[in-house]
This record gives structure tokens, C-alpha cells and sequence, in this order.
């Protein structure tokens, strides 16, 4: 069974305000708005035995839940509200069928017994969330993120912080064994040395190393809890996430017929993190550099039956000219979109949109979604993600 089952409906919505009564006034009316999930409903299903492939293969497109259950302060912390219901339907309906919940674990430890426990609090949250994306019949791909100040991937640190790291795994398992395979856990986010040498193009030799043993660590882990989590699909990524040969040419990969690699691909940089000031205009060289990465990623894996999953990518919002409706410089990032999807689709890559909620303000615009309005900034884009899986 489900481990944090609460008695009854009344101290699941007492225990909602408890976890967000320490957020800002301006989120008292998304906190009684935010619904909540039948606690009387079983989400135990059955594994269907498909193989890793197999699940890639069912997926079309997904999306991320950024700067939320993620951010360090809090669900709130980073500007956007609190999760509802009605925002994962909203996602859903328009055709994702695939949420990733980037989650940071670290700062939900409780204190003081040397057990890595993970606040209970938390973890109802972070299930509750879970459930809004089985409602809605989608894959969700659930990790750990912004733990990079205490999982350092060298290899003379690595037994000093392992322990915690399988302790916080060990629990996550635990809690969602039951669930069926639309549940799939992603190991790190995006493991590097912060500042450290080649930190986004593949680390060094010891670096990759140490995530070798990072990777295995995680899968052994997870499968030891047993149920349904023996054969759940897990994903691991390559160093710092990077697509480049220095990161995969020898990364490890775990002896399990259910491993699925994750990669970030960002490409080109100079264009999906443009607002406007360098490169803006999709030209036949940004639709190379695509070409290129998918053609890395072919060799690695997809030319070898291994899957992988893109587990962030995007073009942030072109900000200049404003005052121009449409803003003609939306339509670069359609072409863009489109371009990237044809080639993943070729390649068999289901691939999870960054939204971090940021639209016209805010570090790094990749939000596409207005959480607060329930509406769509950049529907082109949308129209377009959508279309991709019908060509």
C-alpha cells in the first residue's frame, strides 16, 4: 500500500494550510484555490511489462513544472503560485502527456537525527502533485534537482555524501512502489562540480567516473525497495546532462533492461537563450547545430536500442518589440520548435519543454504557460509542439 495515506479529508486540508502558511500573503488566494486529490483513490496499478523502449515510445510531449517544487525557499519561493489541479488539466488538455516535477530534496530533511528523513510535510506535497498527473492519464517523471551543493560528482567525495543520497532515494521509492509504470524517477538533474573544469561540457574523467558510481548507486537503490519499482523505468543522465562526446563516449551504463538515459539539449545556446540582443532568426545554421546534436545522440544510444528521454529543452521569449502584436519575433521560435521536433521525432526522443514561469521578467523567459491565468502565453508555440507529433 501507499505509505502516507492521510485518516481523512479534513486533515489532508488541515495539513495543506499547515505546509503553505508560511507563504506570502499575495499566494493566500492560489493556496484555497489549490485543489486536492481524492484521498480515498488508489493509484497501485499494476506494471504492464514494456521495456524502456517501449514506454519512450508511448510518450509524445511533455513539460516541466520549473521553479516550483524545485526552488530552494519553498514552492512559492521563486515567484510562481501554488500547484493546482486545474493547472496540470490545463497542461493536459492541451496535449502534454508527459509532466516532469523537478523536486530539491535537501532543504526537506528534517534535522537533528542522523537519519535523512525526509519531512513528511514534503513529501505528501510532492505525492499530491503526483496524483494531479495520474488524474490526467500522464507520464510523469519525478527527480532530484538543485542538490549540487552536496552531491558532487569526484570521486574522493563521493562516500561522504552517498549515504544521504540513497537514503533520500530509498524513501522516494518507497513511497511511490505502487504506482505503475506512468511513474518514472530521474536520479539528478543536472550533476556536475559547480565552477569545476569543463562543468557543461562533460567534466573530467574523474568526474564521470564518479557519476559512473552516482548512476549505479541510484538503480541499485531504487530496485532494492522491491514492488513495482524492480522493474521501473529510471533515468539517468549523462555529466552536467551535456550532449557531447567528452560526456557520453564512455558514459556507464547500468547492467538493467529498463534504463533510459537524460540529456538537456539547449542548441543552439546562442539562439534558445537569445531575448533578442544577439542571434533571434532561425536560419539554416541553427537548424545544423539541431542536426548535429540529434546525430550525437544517434550515435550514442538510439543506433544502439538504448532510449533516451530530453528532459529539458526550449527557446526562451524573444523580448524586443513588445509593442508589435504578434511580436514578430515569436515566429522564430516556432520555427524553431518545429525543426527540433522533427528531428527528436525521427530519433524516437519524447522531449520535456523548461517552463520556469518566466514570460516578460524574470531570469531565463522560457515560460510558456500562465499558471496564474490558466492560459497560454505563447499558443503558437503550443499549436506547434502539438502538431509536431502529427507529421
Amino acid at each position: 500500500m501507499i505509505k502516507a495515506k492521510k485518516i481523512t479529508a479534513l486533515l489532508l486540508s488541515l495539513s495543506t494550510l499547515f505546509l503553505f502558511g508560511s507563504c506570502e500573503a499575495g499566494n493566500t488566494e492560489n493556496v484555497e484555490n489549490a485543489a486536492v486529490t481524492d484521498d480515498t483513490k488508489s493509484y497501485a496499478e499494476p506494471m504492464r511489462g514494456l521495456t524502456a523502449k517501449e514506454l519512450t515510445a508511448e510518450m509524445k510531449t511533455g513539460w516541466n513544472l520549473g521553479n516550483t517544487l524545485d526552488a530552494n525557499e519553498g514552492e512559492t519561493s521563486w515567484g510562481n503560485p501554488v500547484t493546482t489541479h486545474e493547472m496540470i488539466d490545463e497542461v493536459a488538455k492541451a496535449g502534454f502527456d508527459v509532466l516532469r516535477i523537478p523536486t530539491t530534496w535537501e532543504q526537506h530533511f528534517v534535522e537533528g537525527d542522523g537519519e535523512y528523513r525526509i519531512d513528511e510535510e514534503w513529501m505528501n506535497r510532492v505525492q499530491e502533485i503526483v496524483n494531479y498527473a495520474f488524474d490526467n492519464d500522464m507520464y510523469v517523471i519525478l527527480n532530484c534537482h538543485h542538490e549540487t551543493e552536496w552531491i558532487k560528482p569526484a570521486t574522493n567525495e563521493v562516500d561522504n555524501f552517498l549515504p544521504k543520497f540513497n537514503a533520500m532515494w530509498k524513501q522516494i521509492a518507497e513511497r511511490f512502489k505502487e504506482y505503475g509504470d506512468h511513474l518514472l524517477f530521474e536520479g539528478l538533474n543536472e550533476p556536475r562540480i559547480i565552477g569545476g573544469e569543463n562543468e557543461w561540457g562533460g567534466g573530467t574523467e574523474d568526474g564521470r567516473k564518479a557519476l559512473d558510481i552516482l548512476n549505479q548507486a541510484f538503480v541499485d537503490t531504487v530496485r532494492a525497495t522491491g514492488g513495482n519499482n524492480e522493474t521501473r523505468a529510471l533515468l539517468i543522465p549523462s555529466f552536467a546532462a551535456a550532449v557531447t562526446d567528452t560526456a557520453l563516449q564512455d558514459m556507464k551504463i547500468p547492467d538493467d533492461p529498463n534504463i533510459i538515459i537524460s540529456l538537456h539539449a539547449y542548441t543552439p545556446y546562442d539562439f534558445t537563450y537569445s531575448d533578442g540582443k544577439d542571434i533571434f532568426s532561425y536560419d539554416d545554421s541553427v537548424g545544423s547545430s539541431i542536426d548535429w546534436v540529434f546525430g550525437l545522440i544517434d550515435k550514442y544510444f538510439t543506433s544502439k536500442d538504448i532510449p533516451v528521454i530530453i528532459t529539458e529543452y526550449g527557446s526562451v521569449n524573444k523580448i524586443e518589440s513588445f509593442a508589435v502584436v504578434p511580436n514578430p519575433r515569436y515566429a522564430e521560435n516556432v520555427k524553431w520548435v518545429t525543426r527540433y521536433l522533427e528531428r527528436a521525432k525521427e530519433s524516437g526522443i519524447p522531449c520535456v519543454w523548461w517552463d520556469n514561469g518566466y514570460h516578460k521578467s524574470g531570469n531565463e523567459l522560457f515560460g510558456i504557460f500562465n499558471r496564474k491565468e490558466l492560459t497560454w502565453y505563447e499558443p503558437k508555440i503550443v499549436e506547434a509542439i502539438i502538431n509536431s507529433l502529427a507529421c
